[in-house]
């Protein structure tokens, strides 16, 4: 992806790097947003920076998601502490989630955690996501479930919870809400994306009242052999600039 410029009121201190994962995490938020994903100013995207510092973007907590911006997004070190100056604050409490899994998976560099309305009524029965559409078979390849054990502020969760993800990408947090993570901020969100519309078609599916059509299990197991040709990475380097013009063409102030 093209580099996007530096806007003036952006520290000189920060590298090409950061200010391009900035634009791409603020994007991130954005989109949540415009697809009205988001739960007022809770749940969080987290990114982690180049470097060899544990160091991450957050958003400012009481700040809706419609307006994070670049610059806004609060530096922080993998206790949710700030590294840097800024005149917004975090929800420490709120990294709870991230940070287990941002320590315990060195491919998490973005890690996406939503209360979506589908997702949270599909966590919520007890046979979770049903391969129902062609888009749960991508989450089907790789998805794991982690039992609700009240508000995420307990440190003691962590173990069990990175425990449930193992190396998958996809995480159904039962009663609670979806979480995906990526290699990029592209790839978790396009994780999300699947993920939440698969949710979506099986609410809408149940509500019809008929009987479902399942994909039988020997088809399942054959498309997650399949999906290494159809990548959610491929995917999202291919779709995130589109994302990007979009957002553009609507309010490029994300940017700033």
């Amino acid at each position: 992806m093209t580099p996007s410029p530096k806007v003036a009121n952006v520290p000189d201190q920060l590298s090409d790097a950061e200010w391009q994962a900035r634009i791409d995490l603020a994007a991130a938020y954005r989109l949540v947003a415009l697809h009205g994903w988001d739960d007022l100013i809770f749940t969080h995207i987290s990114a982690r920076l180049p470097g060899a510092d544990h160091h991450f973007l957050l958003n400012p907590y009481g700040m809706m998601f419609e307006e994070v911006t670049a610059s806004s997004l609060v530096k922080i070190d993998l206790t949710g502490n700030k590294v840097t100056d800024s005149p917004h604050f975090i929800n420490p409490a709120g990294f709870t989630i991230h940070s287990a899994v941002h320590e315990a998976r060195a491919d998490a560099l973005c890690v996406m955690h939503l209360h979506t309305r589908h997702g949270i009524a599909v966590s919520a029965q007890k046979n979770g996501l049903l391969p129902l559409s062609q888009q749960a078979m991508f989450a089907l390849s790789s998805l794991a479930y982690h039992d609700y054990e009240g508000l995420a502020l307990d440190v003691e969760e962590k173990p069990r919870l990175v425990s449930d993800l193992g190396d998958r990408k996809f995480m159904i947090l039962r009663n609670h809400g979806l979480l995906t993570i990526g290699r990029t901020v592209a790839e978790a969100f396009l994780g999300m994306f699947l993920l939440e519309r698969a949710c979506e078609i099986q609410i809408l599916a149940q509500s019809g009242g008929g009987e479902l059509s399942m994909i039988p299990e020997p088809i399942v197991d054959r498309v997650a052999s399949q999906l290494s040709a159809v990548t959610v990475g491929q995917g999202a380097s291919l779709t995130w600039p589109g994302l990007l013009r979009k957002l553009d063409r609507i309010d490029p102030s994300y940017r700033e």
